[in-house]
């Protein structure tokens, strides 16, 4: 999700947070994480909801029901795919770059806020492509205010790239009329100068969104 259709989910949180709602509860509500909800709402002030202090609170039902709800359907996921097989995860890390990479020629970019996505990726990349581990790169991009070195050190182990191989930070400066949420480890950029290696992958996303690579 771009960082425009975040702008009412942030708008929400705060809302709820207004209302006394914890960060817990503001993240499954929304589905988001813990950690994103605490900067989003960092500057709302926040007085406990009555129901909610005390060690006997009871949760709402309709919050619980969520939650099972969430709890069944994340067993049923992973026995649906198994364990995936060679060519399914190369299809599925061809989507995801389909979705997700450069696709201007000259090298191989993956951009992503997800620690899991970016973790996808790498994974991917060196399975099905015989890569220089020297070469690759990644870059932070990250809101002034938040710790660069700790944002760095976190890409650094979801990637498995050493952080000599980073370049310089960007900092961005936030844009009010844009968006309002700063994400706590900002979005990493995995690089790989390599023309021939992009050529190889956008040959593959053609091939599975041709007519050809689709169900009948």
């Amino acid at each position: 999700m771009g960082y425009r259709g975040k702008v009412e989910e942030q708008a929400r949180a705060r809302e709820l947070r207004a209302r006394g709602l914890t960060l817990l509860d503001i993240a499954t509500e929304l589905g988001v994480s813990k950690s994103s909800v605490s900067v989003w709402v960092r500057d709302v002030e926040f007085t406990p909801s009555p129901r909610r202090t005390g060690a006997h609170r009871r949760p709402h039902p309709a919050h619980e029901a969520r939650l099972r709800q969430i709890e069944a359907l994340d067993a049923e996921g992973v026995p649906r795919l198994g364990v995936l097989s060679d060519e399914a995860f190369l299809a599925a890390g061809i989507a995801l770059y389909a979705g997700e990479g450069a696709k201007r020629d000259r090298e191989v970019k993956f951009a992503n806020t997800d620690p899991g996505m970016v973790r996808f990726f790498c994974a991917w990349f060196r399975r099905f492509f015989a890569i220089d581990e020297g070469r690759l790169r990644v870059r932070v991009y990250l809101h002034e205010g938040l710790d660069l070195d700790a944002a760095q050190q976190f890409w650094s182990d979801v990637t498995g790239v050493p952080l000599s191989q980073f370049r310089r930070g960007y900092r961005a400066v936030a844009d009010p009329t844009i968006r309002s949420n700063k994400h706590e480890h900002g979005c990493a950029y995995v690089l790989y100068s390599c023309s021939e290696t992009h050529r190889r992958i956008m040959r593959l996303v053609r091939a599975l969104l041709s007519c050809g690579a689709i169900p009948g």
